[in-house]
């Protein structure tokens, strides 16, 4: 099972491949780009101890010689000074322009490795192997490139397209619960903006998703169908406005909400990314039907649903302290999606209806903000 997802951009177009058993044959996959048979990969200690063997093989199978670097996981990794250490690291490999970067790891490592090879001699390619559901459905595609900055996430960055991105969607077998749910946020996610039919679908067979025992052909093929239909929603949104200049910014659905909880917990295990995803959408709803812009039953369908996942749907899910309202609505001030000082809301009028606002009232951000920290 082999699907193939076309980003057209022009000279910056490639294929996002999508299937089991990539890793093993990704040195025939990526050989086509090389001028000689050498690359470099960065990864983490966790996915090296799981996976980094198979990668090798793969692409010594093809006779391509490969070195290793592997970096702390988490999200305390989009920084600075790993950033500076990824860099110095590919200068000593004796990286060269035309040569082939691999990120072969989650979110963490595809943006990190992403922003080190646009920067590394004024720009290099690299290949995306995504190991997280988060990152196959979500953040390999679409040449968002970036770290974190302590004044807020993903503040210092570029758009750097891959020249090839290979989901093996075999290796999500390997996630722990929580990591799965988590990617399971950014899915959920493509339904709610876009395309109802798939929310409903989802609705159907997330439990099937994110089962680890019972039917295998079928669990199999409902995970393949859900980060093809994940990456052709991406793909399609990226060939219309790839530097988020207009439709692009409907991918931040529930991001104002999820970044500022983000740096409220520090980057830290105490919220994942895609957990803060799946709380920012299920609060961007509520905001939304505060508003009078869709019906009462829209944010409680997408509420029973992630509940339904066994996912975090509120910032009582969040544990320790958070910032108050105000605190909150402050740190959302920092976002990138802030335009001459206001911030912008995705918002939607139903599932699969949302739409971009720059002007939504401060003064209702904070009441769902209250209701929700009153939940606690």
């Amino acid at each position: 099972m082999l699907n193939i997802v076309p980003v057209n951009l022009g000279e910056r177009s490639y294929e996002v491949r999508i299937g089991f058993g990539l890793i093993e044959t990704a040195g025939a996959a990526i050989l086509p780009l090389l001028r000689r048979k050498k690359v470099a990969i960065v990864t983490d200690h966790t996915v090296a101890a799981l996976h980094l063997e198979r990668l090798l093989a793969g692409l010594s199978a093809e006779g391509i010689e490969a070195t290793h670097l592997s970096l702390p996981p988490g999200e305390g990794t989009k920084s600075w000074p790993h950033l500076s250490q990824t860099v110095e690291w590919l200068l000593e490999q004796k990286v060269e322009r035309k040569d082939v970067v691999i990120a072969f790891g989650g979110g963490v490592i595809g943006d990190l490795v992403g922003f080190a090879a646009s920067i590394l001699r004024r720009g290099v390619r690299f290949v995306q192997i995504p190991t997280s559901l988060l990152a196959q459905v979500d953040s390999s595609v679409g040449g968002k490139t970036g770290i974190n900055s302590p004044h807020g996430k993903n503040l210092v960055g570029a758009f750097h397209q891959p020249s090839l991105v290979l989901a093996d969607v075999g290796v999500l077998d390997t996630l722990t619960p929580r990591d799965f749910l988590a990617g399971y946020g950014e899915v959920v996610k493509y339904g709610l903006l876009g395309d109802p039919l798939f929310f409903e679908w989802l609705e159907a067979e997330g439990p099937e998703l994110a089962r680890t025992d019972g039917d295998l052909t079928r669990r199999k093929a409902a995970r393949l169908r859900a980060v093809t239909r994940s990456v052709e929603m991406k793909a399609g949104i990226v060939e219309r406005d790839e530097t988020e200049e207009g439709e692009r910014a409907l991918l931040n659905l529930g991001h104002t909400f999820c970044h500022a909880l983000e740096s409220a917990t520090g980057y830290s295990d105490r919220l994942l990314h895609g957990e803060g995803v799946a709380i920012g959408c299920a609060l961007a709803f509520e905001l939304s039907q505060r508003l009078g812009l869709c019906a009462q039953e829209a944010p409680s369908r997408v509420r029973a649903h992630l509940k339904a996942m066994g996912m975090k749907t509120d910032l009582a899910d969040i544990k320790g302290d958070l910032p108050d309202a105000a605190g909150l609505l402050q740190l959302m001030g920092q976002d990138k999606k802030v335009v001459d000082g206001k911030l912008r809301f995705i918002l939607a009028r139903g599932i699969g209806e949302a739409f971009v606002s720059g002007d939504v009232p401060g003064d209702a951000v904070l009441a769902v903000l209250n209701e929700a920290l009153a939940r606690r």
